[in-house]
């Protein structure tokens, strides 16, 4: 039995023939579809349709708004709940030290930071669809929160005995104010999220692409960074904001450094840097993460104690936390005005951040995640969470790859809320002396993984220049600019570069490959040209069109142009000391109008990657297609009108055919958009 490659098998044995009539669209839809016409239904029917109520559609609604109802009732205790409460507690190990430490970057006392990381948690069990992502508080979010806050309440606001620099602030009104505004920002966050979400505009995220986020989270990351400098260090400095706020940040770190805090912190940073990397290393091989953040949290707070490092050596600390839960408070609304346009960017950021991880982890686990339903639960949790005193929260990187890697399978987050209103309400007080070079740490320890998209530029370099540039100018705009602005300059680049694309496409002409019925940007077939450009064609880009298909032309040596007739050479012969005319001719007439003026006989246009075509391209087109039917009419009426060349003789003339039906364009006006 002979043996034959599998290459050579495939080649003999799968063959690809077609051979059919050449139709129109007009053809297929009247005599192959044979489709009816549509009539639409008028507006009141539509509308009297949709409020309809039925028992199928109730159910439908209530399902899909609180998809607790779905998972539930069939909930497998014994192959779920055990994983189920590993991952709780582990998550909320982290929520407790995370909620604290994120409260700074929000400017609000640490206490709001549990408070944020026990009611949307548990809303989300509701509301949520993901398994997976976790929901609290988040470094990037917090910072946007932050720089609003310290917008509307300045330490300038609250100076007791003057506005010179050795002003006294009243930091309890002060925080107090903060408070309020953070409140206020958070509830219309939940307002605009709800809305996006009921108005079916999930698909919302899309805009941000992935690039522009990975350079607007790792900018945030500098951000983060540079606002944690001043605890590390033990330095007072103002918390500035807007653009250039890196710059005068670290200019501000400039005074003296309290030796204490800066050891603690530095300590704190190397052991929970090391923990990081054990877990990375041997997470196969641990049942659990080593929870690093919450040991360095019990240590350095009975350190802190025992020293009385607050008093002995100038060390700040966490200080008082209420025991307790506070009443619900209506926000003040009288503030919406002035934070509206932060509240969009922030909702913006906070959904497109929660719906790529939750997407991600659908995508691992084959199961899916409805956007809006995402949008629609943020929104809640924000809003809801707002009357008992929280600031706006998403999805944690780091936690839910924590919830996912210590075996949670659900949307049960019951153990770490529990575990977090443990603490608030029985034993908060005992991390009053918690020193905040510490919260420091665990959020720059946090960062590591933000930082790592750095490695997204060589990627980038190598695979499309377009997203590394979309990448870096979301990168620099937000680091200089600040968040808010450098978003919406990154937004607006990256729309650019759709329009770029649309107006840069790349045109190729097309050859066969020999022996297949395959067309590429390789060796062209004789007397053929196929034109290829790869994009729509509209009124944005349809002279570009034009112009290239001509560039195209020059390249092959082909005239657009009526060429005019030959001139006769006359040679002058001296003959006996005198000249005589001698009227030959360098080549006779009927040789120069039998050769081809070009040896291209047919043009292609290929619209394969043409997605639509307006009424101005459409036009376009056509022009094009009446141009070179009269450059061939013109041509032939000059040859017959000659009188060299008789109208029984066959006529070689370069002659454009544009090898598409146009009807559909014109004739059909669903066709066109």
């Amino acid at each position: 039995m002979e043996h034959v490659t599998a290459s050579e098998e495939l080649s003999a044995t799968l063959m690809y023939h077609v051979e059919r009539p050449v139709f129109n669209e007009g053809y297929i839809d009247s005599e192959l579809l044979h489709r009816k016409k549509r009539t639409p239904k008028p507006f009141q029917r539509r509308i009297a349709e949709h409020l309809r109520c039925s028992s199928e559609k109730a159910k439908s609604v209530v399902f899909g708004f609180l998809p607790i109802l779905t998972w539930l009732p069939s909930y497998p205790l014994k192959q779920y709940l055990f994983g189920d409460i590993v991952s709780g507690i582990s998550t909320g190990v982290m929520q407790l030290p995370q909620g604290l430490a994120y409260a700074m970057l929000a400017a609000v006392p640490p206490v709001f930071g549990l408070y944020s990381s026990f009611y949307p948690v548990l809303l989300y069990t509701f509301f949520g669809t993901s398994k997976h992502i976790s929901i609290g508080t988040f470094a990037v979010i917090s910072l946007m929160i932050g720089g609003v806050a310290v917008r509307e309440a300045p330490d300038s606001m609250f100076a007791v005995n003057g506005t010179n620099a050795s002003q006294v602030v009243d930091f309890e009104a002060r925080d107090a104010r903060r408070v309020e505004v953070v409140v206020a920002l958070t509830t219309l966050v939940g307002i605009i999220q709800f809305v996006l979400g009921l108005l079916r505009f999930g698909f919302l995220a899309i805009y941000l692409t992935e690039p522009l986020v990975r350079g607007f989270t790792t900018a945030a990351a500098v951000h983060v960074s540079v606002s944690q400098i001043k605890y590390l260090l033990g330095v007072h400095t103002a918390r500035f904001n807007g653009p250039l706020s890196v710059v005068y940040v670290t200019i501000g770190c400039r005074p003296l450094t309290n030796v204490v805090t800066l050891i603690i912190g530095l300590v704190c940073t190397v052991f929970l840097y090391f923990i990081k990397d054990l877990n990375e290393r041997f997470k196969k091989k641990l049942p659990i993460p080593i929870p690093g953040e919450i040991i360095v949290v019990i240590v350095s707070t009975g350190i802190s104690y025992g020293m009385v490092m607050s008093e002995n050596y100038g060390v700040e600390v966490v200080g008082n936390i209420p025991t307790g839960l506070l009443p619900p408070k209506i926000p003040d609304f009288s503030v919406f005005p002035n934070l509206f346009p932060d509240a969009f960017a922030i909702a913006v950021v906070g959904f497109s951040i929660a719906i790529s991880l939750a997407k991600t982890f659908a995508l691992k686990h084959g199961y899916s995640v409805d956007g809006n339903q995402e949008l629609i639960a943020l929104g809640l949790c924000n809003f809801m969470s707002s009357f008992f005193h929280t600031f706006a929260v998403t999805a944690s990187m780091s936690r839910s790859l924590v919830q996912e890697s210590t075996g949670g399978h659900t949307e049960v987050r019951l153990l770490a809320s529990l575990l977090v209103l443990l603490v608030v309400v029985a034993i908060g007080f005992v991390f009053q002396p918690l020193p905040t070079t510490v919260l420091a740490a665990i959020i720059m320890v946090n960062l590591l993984g933000m930082f790592r998209q750095m490695k997204d530029i060589p990627a980038l370099w190598r695979t499309s220049k377009i997203e590394l540039a979309i990448w870096l100018v979301s990168f620099f705009a937000s680091v200089l600019l600040g968040l808010d602005y450098g978003l919406v300059v990154a937004m607006g680049f990256a729309i650019l570069t759709v329009i770029y694309r649309t107006q840069c496409p790349k045109n190729a002409l097309l050859g066969q490959i020999p022996d297949t019925g395959l067309y590429f940007d390789a060796e062209e077939c004789s007397g053929i040209k196929i034109f290829q450009s790869n994009t729509s064609i509209y009124f944005a880009n349809s002279d570009l069109y034009v112009s290239a298909l001509k560039a195209k032309d020059v390249e092959l040596g082909v005239t657009r142009e009526v060429v005019p007739g030959v001139k006769k050479q006359k040679d002058h012969v001296y003959t006996n000391g005198q000249m005589t005319e001698n009227h030959a001719e360098s080549e006779s007439e009927d040789d120069f109008f039998l050769q081809r003026l070009t040896p291209i006989h047919t043009i292609v246009l290929d619209f394969t990657p043409v997605n639509f075509i307006d009424s101005v391209g459409a036009k376009t087109i056509k022009s094009v297609s009446q141009h070179l039917l009269f450059l061939k009419k013109a041509l032939k009426d000059r040859i017959v009108k000659s009188g060299l060349i008789h109208q029984t003789k066959r006529c070689y003339i370069s002659l454009f055919v544009c090898t598409i039906d146009l009807t559909w364009l014109f004739e059909k006006g669903c066709a066109i958009t």
